[in-house]
């Protein structure tokens, strides 16, 4: 009689992740929805504003779409992705061969250090203080990420391990910009060590103050700016979402550009994996890139928004730091995050803790002004009591 074979220990499928961050905040968006007039939700940044008529008008009319869409995306997208990084970002002379569709951009974020190859032993930087999935993205990857704003902040050896660079300008939480000048030093580091640079330009058109060209201002500069650059797009990627300034978060439509041989990589890689933006999608991001008027309008309810929170918080004891660009506002009180962040939901107010991005967010909230106008109403109302 043969001896009972005893089965390995089951190894749990799935990976094992950190519980996404945002459910810690069930008990204090229970406590916003106590109030009497309702939440005002500021605590993550999704549009609330209507999708364009002409937006909406493209992806009906591209929905007899029957066969199946290209990876690389239509030779037509491509070049209004193009002709737009000419207009609004001052980056001549991009091939459309160089430009990829995604399906939005956080897909991206948290898949290309694997779709580079990188893995144990590899270093990922990212932003002091940053959206959280750079982190996962290099976890996917099995890389190793550090937070850092410069090269120069790490040890030799980490700095010899980098092969990829997260830049966010303009920065989500914190409403950083990084000018021309510190955009071209950081670009120069990582070519020094090999390394990709990787920019996540999302909220480029959203630059207040001295970053708002029609107030004045200047553009948020991208690293395919020939001054960022010097002219060549070597190791350098743009990665743009057409979420916050056209109003569709919900479509997914987001693209990225730059360097010759990475892009034409990352298609080869997504072809593979079908990882394929939907060709209704893709034209209605070929109309909206089109169109500046839309944009300049959405922005208009922004700044609008923004004007009045301003106050608003700093009358409620709330210092406002950074915050040059973007759709949020970096606050601290001066005390931990969760205090501030359970003050705000007794007013029905439910903000983003800074905590969820780094260490160094400790003791920040992030206000999106993302609230109809009736909410952001609403919410000054209660901050000035």
């Amino acid at each position: 009689m043969s001896a009972a074979v005893t089965p390995p220990q089951a190894k749990p499928f799935g990976l094992q992740l950190p519980e996404y961050p945002w459910e810690a905040m069930a008990p204090y968006r229970a406590t916003a929805a106590l109030h009497p007039d309702g939440v005002v939700d500021l605590s993550i940044g999704t549009p609330v504003d209507p999708t364009p008529t002409l937006i909406q008008g493209a992806l009906q009319a591209a929905s007899d779409a029957h066969g199946y869409p290209t990876t690389h995306g239509t030779t037509a997208l491509r070049q209004a992705v193009v002709d737009w990084f000419a207009r609004r970002r001052n980056v001549p002379g991009l091939d459309p061969n160089d430009v990829l569709p995604t399906v939005g951009s956080k897909e991206l974020v948290a898949w290309l250090p694997l779709l580079l190859g990188l893995g144990a032993g590899d270093v990922v930087v990212r932003p002091t203080v940053a959206y959280p999935t750079y982190d996962m993205g290099a976890e996917f990857a099995g890389a190793t990420a550090v937070a850092a704003d410069s090269l120069d902040e790490l040890d030799a050896g980490t700095r010899a391990r980098v092969r990829l660079v997260w830049v966010n300008s303009p920065g989500n939480p914190t409403g950083i910009v990084r000018g021309v000048e510190s955009l071209r030093e950081l670009v120069g580091q990582a070519r020094a060590v090999g390394a990709v640079v990787a920019s996540d330009e999302c909220y480029g058109e959203l630059g207040w103050g001295a970053w708002d060209p029609e107030n004045g201002g200047e553009p948020v500069p991208s690293v395919l700016d020939p001054r960022v650059s010097g002219g060549s797009n070597d190791g350098l990627l743009a990665v743009y979402s057409l979420s916050k300034q056209s109003n569709v978060a919900g479509y997914r439509a987001a693209f990225a550009a730059g360097d010759a041989a990475i892009i034409a990589n990352l298609v080869n890689s997504r072809k593979h994996a079908g990882m394929i933006v939907p060709r209704p999608v893709q034209e209605a991001m070929r109309v909206a890139l089109g169109d500046d008027s839309h944009v300049s309008a959405q922005k208009a309810l922004y700044r609008n928004r923004r004007a009045k929170l301003v106050p608003a918080l700093e009358s409620f004891g709330l210092a406002i730091h950074h915050s040059e660009a973007g759709l949020y506002l970096w606050c601290t009180a001066g005390e931990d995050t969760w205090t501030t962040i359970g003050r705000l939901a007794e007013l029905g107010i439910v903000a983003g803790p800074g905590v969820f991005y780094g260490a160094a967010g400790n003791g920040f909230v992030r206000v999106a002004l993302t609230g109809t106008d009736e909410r952001i109403d609403a919410a000054v109302r209660r901050l000035k009591g």
